[in-house]
């Protein structure tokens, strides 16, 4: 009789575990429930408030992070409102978030033409990877919003780090 019980749990073991591995456990950081589920849609950004890094000596856009709307949340998510400007002077303005222990981002918003929000419904966290369609983000989190050493702990962190061309602890400090 033991030796059934063993077997049959051990056979269910892999399902247990393949449950949890693709998505259908409660405990999967993905999921859309948490207190970062809802978060507050920011001031629209003003030009003055833009803080400038670089990304690229390549890339056709200038990146800006909105100094007013930089913030980390209980939970230690950094949010922030990121603008694209091209060559040309076209905009591209998404709120964010930032998760740095497990480097993801997920969008919230996007501006829209009368300097307004159109809230995203379906936002999923998404991995951040250091290529060009999502340098600006690798530069933000490598440099900026999640050095080696822990990420940032407040919204002056993360302006300071902006201003100064970096986080001192980041790796294009050597650290």
């Amino acid at each position: 009789m033991r030796a059934r019980l063993a077997l049959a749990l051990a056979l269910m073991l892999p399902l247990a575990v393949a449950a949890q591995t693709f998505g259908f456990g409660p405990s999967r950081p993905e999921r859309d429930s948490g207190p970062d589920a809802k978060v507050p849609l920011p001031q629209y950004p003003k030009p003055e408030d833009y803080l400038p890094f670089e990304v690229s000596a390549i890339t056709p856009f200038a990146f800006y992070v909105d100094a007013k709307s930089i913030s980390v949340g209980q939970d230690g998510v950094v949010h922030y409102t990121l603008i694209a400007r091209s060559a040309d002077g076209a905009l591209n303005v998404s709120f964010e978030g930032m998760r740095c222990p497990d480097a993801k981002f997920r969008v919230y918003a996007f501006g829209g033409a009368g300097k307004t929000w159109a809230e995203i419904r379906d936002s999923k966290w998404t991995s951040i990877r250091n290529e060009p369609r999502n340098g600006q983000r690798a530069v933000l989190f490598n440099d900026y919003f999640c050095p080696p050493n822990g990420d940032i702990a407040s919204a002056d962190e993360g302006v300071r780090a902006l201003k100064n061309g970096g986080n001192p602890r980041s790796k294009i400090y050597g650290y």
